[in-house]
């Protein structure tokens, strides 16, 4: 048997290296291989930290009488979705199409030419073998039926990847979707929806946007309602700092324990910018301890950021095996908690920790909860013992591989905040991944998804790569009034419009451009129906689908990433053509957005930005008096504004050119809308001209 996954870079590929199981990498040769054996693919997709592939895994593919029925009838091919969303989106959209649901593991059956014929998630191990043996049959006995039914599936497939009807998200139907939000809002536990709740990160973004432009106390309501929910529930890491994925329950008391850089990203941000708009103490804390997490428990040694700490806490099985425990390493009952603290610190911890006799998890255990302020000099006494103690306890695995997209949200968070909370160690830290990235990540002159240990991946960068490393490349040319992250977003964006963008949407490298690069219809001026972009580039690999989703799920679309980027270079150097670009972006998410906002947040945040600006706030000078009206721009609740420091007609920084010094003092730009008011130099009447 082949030991292909041995030499993977990602550490889901690696954990299957050993399995009996006959694996391949996806790629042109396990399908040509497919075809000279005449058999069907079995392909297995999922991700490191998934607690139901470690299940399956452990059931089915590490037993050898059920690898034995795979090996003779099938072509396995495992597949990381994180390092391989393009392959992953084709075939979850075939298998939501066939089961009505998706998840992972994702289990689909493909002929040799890459359609799907049959699919599905988690298969205990006899049901799949049941599969196994019914699907071989059918390739053997209804070949013609089998052939049949993958190509209507792929038909289905590209139906449902078409482009929705372009439609404008105008002032009231951004007021019309915050009324959709506040029907599906849960008034009394916060979130929206009932079991199972995820943090709405891009949608809180939206809704703090929306109250900024609009000052719609509903939509600050429903921000702070659920970020306090989920900050004192179990979603929370009370000790350590960061979020887990979800939580199973409607009243965030237990998560689903795997804890995702994508989600600890934007709710750092997101939680900065509540902080910012209230001066929430919940919200700093949360801040500061989950840019805690990151630099602690997410960091490489080479600056970047690893994917995911895993749900699994591995333990040895007494046979001499090992298999991982949900929560483990998190949960706690009243015991452990005066074994640790003593008996009157460990009565009082479990009364303000929410930890009882009966648990809140599984056996008796606990999540932490923190549903109330504990005395501050007690907390800072006991939590540190009690994180102490639980890093003694056996750690969940970590998944180390860089992505792209999800490290540029990191950039962008700690660029964020660390300029909001006066940390220029965080500024430092999102500085050294961006580095690492542009160093690494781009190899003759396009874009990678991911690297491990020094090694960057195969697997070309997608949209989102794209849209969310310029993001974030954006957010520390603001932090730190450098032009270089601002010229390599450019070459970012200025790549995803040549080839991410629809044929025909006038954005490619064909678009007529006028001086300052104009000529892309804008939205809403009759231009083509197809203003959205492809989740992969037009020179990608071809799947039997090019793959495209507008949706938000728990991270920005391709589309929505790119959309927010593209506005917010526009607004830091006047580029009418990437405007243009950023609205007809919008535009092509508006249907989705009018339907069902919930999976719309960070194109419905894009929208609140260009609805309100562009703003443009240029502070140039030093010291002190620099100092105070930077950090006056800064904290204004303001939606998408933009703000850079800077010396005067400093090179390649468009909004500091022209701005000369008052007086010999250090001054303030303000423009809105590309209107510029006169230059001031106190905050006090800066803080009046960003309200004006």
């Amino acid at each position: 048997m082949a030991d292909r996954l041995r030499s993977a870079t990602s550490p889901y590929l690696l954990q299957h290296a050993d399995n009996p199981v006959d694996w391949w990498e996806w790629g042109d040769d396990a399908f040509a291989e497919a075809r000279r054996r005449d058999v069907p693919v079995l392909l297995s997709v999922g991700y490191a930290a998934c607690h139901w592939c470690h299940v399956m895994a452990h059931e089915s593919f590490e037993d050898a009488d059920v690898a034995a029925v795979i090996n003779e009838s099938f072509v396995p091919i495992k597949v990381d979705r994180e390092e391989r969303p393009d392959v992953d989106a084709v075939y979850m959209t075939a298998t939501t199409a066939m089961t009505g649901q998706g998840g992972w593991p994702m289990t689909a059956f493909l002929t040799p030419d890459g359609d799907a014929f049959h699919c599905g998630t988690y298969f205990p191990r006899e049901q799949f073998v049941g599969v196994l043996g019914a699907v071989r049959d059918a390739w053997a006995d209804a070949r013609d039926a089998v052939v049949q039914r993958a190509a209507a599936v792929t038909d289905a497939v590209t139906e449902a990847t078409g482009p929705l009807p372009g439609a404008p998200l105008d002032d009231v139907t951004l007021a019309e979707a915050v009324a959709v939000l506040r029907r599906d809002a849960d008034v009394v536990r916060g979130g929206f929806g009932g079991a199972p709740k995820f943090p709405p990160s891009m949608t809180l973004e939206h809704l703090l946007r929306h109250h900024a432009r609009t000052g719609d106390a509903n939509a600050l309501a429903m921000v702070e309602r659920t970020g306090e929910a989920m900050a004192r529930g179990g979603l929370y890491d009370q000790l350590g700092g960061g979020f887990a994925r979800y939580a199973v329950d409607a009243a965030w008391v237990v998560p689903h324990f795997e804890k995702m850089l994508y989600d600890n990203a934007q709710l750092l941000r997101v939680h900065a910018h509540w902080w910012r708009a209230t001066g929430s103490p919940l919200a700093a804390r949360v801040v500061r301890e989950t840019a805690e997490f990151l630099l602690r428990d997410l960091r490489t040694a080479d600056g970047g950021f690893a994917s995911a700490l895993d749900a699994d806490t591995p333990v040895d099985d007494g046979s001499g095996g090992r298999h991982g425990v949900e929560g483990l390493t998190y949960v706690w009952t009243p015991a452990q908690l005066r074994e640790v603290l003593g008996d009157d610190d460990g009565a009082t911890a479990a009364t303000v920790l929410g930890v009882t006799d009966e648990g809140t998890f599984e056996h008796g255990t606990s999540t932490l909860q923190l549903r109330h302020d504990p005395d501050p000099t007690w907390w800072a006494r006991v939590r540190p013992a009690l994180l102490d103690a639980r890093a003694a306890r056996p750690q969940p695995a970590r998944d180390d591989k860089v992505v792209t997209a999800w490290n540029g949200l990191a950039v962008a968070a700690l660029a964020d905040a660390g300029a909001l909370f006066g940390r220029d160690d965080w500024v430092d830290a999102a500085r050294e991944c961006a580095d690492l990235l542009l160093r690494r990540h781009v190899v003759d002159g396009r874009l990678r998804r991911a690297s491990r240990d020094g090694v960057v991946g195969a697997a070309p960068g997608v949209a989102a790569d794209h849209g969310d490393l310029a993001e974030g490349l954006l957010a520390l040319h603001q932090a730190t009034g450098e032009a270089r992250w601002l010229a390599a977003a450019g070459d970012l964006l200025d790549t995803a419009l040549a080839r991410f963008a629809a044929p025909g949407s006038g954005f490619g490298p064909d678009a007529p451009h006028g001086p300052d690069g104009a000529g892309a219809p804008a939205a809403g001026s009759g231009g083509p129906a197809d203003l959205g972009f492809f989740d992969v580039a037009d020179d990608a690999e071809r799947l039997v689908v090019r793959p495209r989703d507008p949706s938000d799920g728990p991270e920005p679309s391709g589309q929505s990433a790119l959309a927010g980027a593209l506005t917010t270079y526009a607004a830091l150097t006047g580029s009418s053509r990437h405007r243009a670009a950023a609205e007809a972006a919008v535009r092509a998410s508006g249907t989705l957005a009018r339907r069902a906002p919930r999976f719309a947040g960070w194109t419905l945040a894009t929208a609140e930005a260009l609805a309100a600006g562009p703003l443009q706030v240029a502070v140039v000078g030093t010291g002190p008096a620099a100092a105070e009206l930077l950090a006056t721009a800064r904290c204004a609740h303001v939606a998408g504004a933009v703000v850079v420091p800077g010396a005067p007609d400093a090179d390649g920084v468009p909004l500091l050119a022209d701005r000369p010094l008052v007086g010999g003092s250090p001054a303030a730009y303000v423009c809105r809308g590309f209107v510029c008011d006169r230059p001031v130099t106190t905050p006090e009447d800066l803080a009046a001209a960003l309200v004006r």
